[in-house]
């Protein structure tokens, strides 16, 4: 005789849909690691190399919704994925503002790693020796890539107040280089860069002076330098520059050099220098007053802050140009009329 199949009782149905929804959960909890694994070791949809740019203060949030609205993420689980990626690193707090260059290829893990790195594209901006502090501030002033909070009629004395130099003179205090800075950094910011990378080299410079130059502070040192700068652009001929007005001030005789009285007209200069302005006094006038003038007259570059404290050794007191860029040094002053009537007047040697 047959019997029945037991039947199934209640809580053995129950198990029975339990292990299927675990079973089910996990499939769901596969399929979705591997989907963020997909995802996160995907490329972006970047077909070229673009710029992309953190506004500082911005939030992960708005940072990929900026990615987003650009069409940099493949799918939107990509942009999804980092973010909660972000989350679990710690690095949602600590992308760092700036503008990035993203090349193709790179993938979402990259970018998020990119963007804590805070190695941003960084922008330059060059100080050419022999320009004024006005020229530079002018330059700075007109660099799209820094932002500008000086206002636009401040004086050289209130600026230089804003950087924290109150009193300072401001010509000469510029470092002449090529600066390198993120976009965005502020105009004080770099002006601040550019005084203190002046203040270390002639710190530097100073400190290897040669003995017994007539320089009471770093600070003659560097408006000599600005002289010797103004007057030749040919670096072999800076020491003998030094030399010649290291002589001079040693034995109390005037500098006369032109570039000073130059400086002295300023605005007024209309490119050709006169008589009467070799005659006309001004603070700066080396013709008419003994000594260095009161400030620089010009950002001077490193080799002639060296060339102010390592001035060449000889007896010449006098130069002058000779029409290709180079000067004729002379001892006497017979020797230096010579040399201005050939080089300068069209007189023949003899």
């Amino acid at each position: 005789m047959s019997r029945a199949a037991p039947k199934k009782t209640k809580k053995s149905r129950l198990l029975g849909v339990l292990l299927r929804l675990v079973l089910l959960v996990a499939l769901l909890a596969v399929a979705f690691a591997l989907d963020v694994k997909r995802e996160l070791a995907a490329p972006l949809a970047i077909e070229a190399p673009i710029s992309f740019e953190i506004a500082p203060g911005s939030s992960l949030p708005r940072v990929l919704a900026v990615a987003r609205e650009r069409g940099i993420f493949r799918s939107a689980r990509q942009g999804q994925y980092l973010r909660v990626l972000a989350r679990v690193q710690g690095a949602a707090q600590a992308i760092k503002a700036g503008e990035y260059r993203l090349e193709p290829g790179i993938r979402p893990r990259e970018l998020l790693a990119l963007w804590v790195s805070g190695k941003t594209v960084l922008q330059t901006l060059q100080l050419i020796e022999g320009w004024r502090f006005a020229d530079a501030v002018k330059l700075v002033r007109a660099a799209p890539t820094l932002s500008h909070t000086l206002p636009e009629n401040i004086d050289a004395a209130a600026l230089m107040t804003a950087l924290g130099r109150s009193g300072q003179a401001s010509e000469g205090r510029l470092f002449p280089d090529t600066y390198r800075y993120t976009k965005g950094m502020s105009d004080v910011a770099f002006l601040r860069n550019a005084l203190a990378a002046m203040d270390q080299v002639l710190a530097e410079e100073w400190a290897l002076r040669m003995p017994n130059l007539p320089y009471d502070a770093p600070e003659q040192a560097l408006t000599m330098a600005s002289i010797i700068e103004k007057e030749t652009g040919v670096s072999s001929e800076r020491e003998q520059i030094a030399g010649v007005f290291v002589r001079r001030l040693q034995l109390g005789m005037r500098l006369q050099t032109d570039p000073t009285v130059i400086y002295g007209i300023g605005e007024a200069y209309d490119g050709n220098i006169r008589s009467k302005d070799l005659l006309a006094d001004t603070p700066y006038n080396t013709y008419t007053r003994d000594g260095l003038p009161p400030t620089p007259i010009c950002l001077p570059g490193r080799e002639a802050i060296h060339a102010a404290l390592h001035p060449a050794e000889g007896d010449a007191l006098y130069f002058v140009a000779k029409g290709d860029g180079t000067h004729h040094f002379s001892a006497t002053l017979s020797e230096h009329n010579f040399a201005v009537k050939r080089y300068q007047l069209g007189g023949a040697a003899r």
